[in-house]
């Protein structure tokens, strides 16, 4: 077993070989529950997925969510754009130390710093010329590393050009809404 960034570089690579001999091991649906928690909370469960077609059940996973104060909120949780800011970070981190592992670069530091503006016009409905959401995140990724800057922008192009979320954000994705009334 060799292991780089806390990452098993072996397992890592047997897991490649096996996604690239049989596709259907890589194809996961993820699926999350948001129920409403009064006011404007809601709280997000996450406890299966299925690999494969297989239904796989983990420990369940409680996000809760919330607006600030200023927004009608208590602010007892993140907002749903703090969260996607989270979620991309969250992604990030995962490319970078599994692609860094992969690349036998070393990281002593792993840091992302993301930010987004919202104008509450767009959300409110107030003006059809403002998006609701965000323009632009921005992020800035701090490394601590001694692997050399043509190996680190390597790094970076292969986890923005492989991110699951950057892709999402980036290339937009379809939303499938049902509605179901009681």
């Amino acid at each position: 077993m060799s292991v780089t960034n806390g990452v098993d570089v072996t397992a890592l690579g047997q897991a490649v070989e096996a996604i690239t001999e049989e596709p259907d091991v890589g194809r996961f649906t993820f699926r999350a529950e948001t129920e409403w928690d009064g006011a404007l909370r809601g709280v997000t469960r996450i406890d299966d997925f299925d690999q494969g077609g297989e239904r796989i059940h983990t420990e369940t996973f409680e996000i809760g969510g919330d607006e600030p104060e200023q927004i009608l909120g208590e602010r007892t949780a993140p907002n749903a754009v703090e969260l996607l800011l989270a979620a991309i970070g969250s992604c990030l981190t995962v490319g970078y130390a599994a692609n860094a592992a992969a690349m036998d670069i070393e990281l002593e530091e792993l840091r992302f710093e993301l930010e987004g503006d919202v104008d509450l016009r767009g959300f409110l409905g107030i003006s059809e010329e403002v998006r609701p959401g965000y323009d632009t995140v921005t992020c800035t990724v701090h490394v601590d590393t001694d692997a050399t800057e043509e190996a680190v922008a390597e790094l970076q192009e292969r986890v923005e050009r492989t991110s699951p979320l950057v892709d999402n954000v980036a290339n937009g994705v379809t939303l499938e809404t049902d509605l179901e009334v009681s």
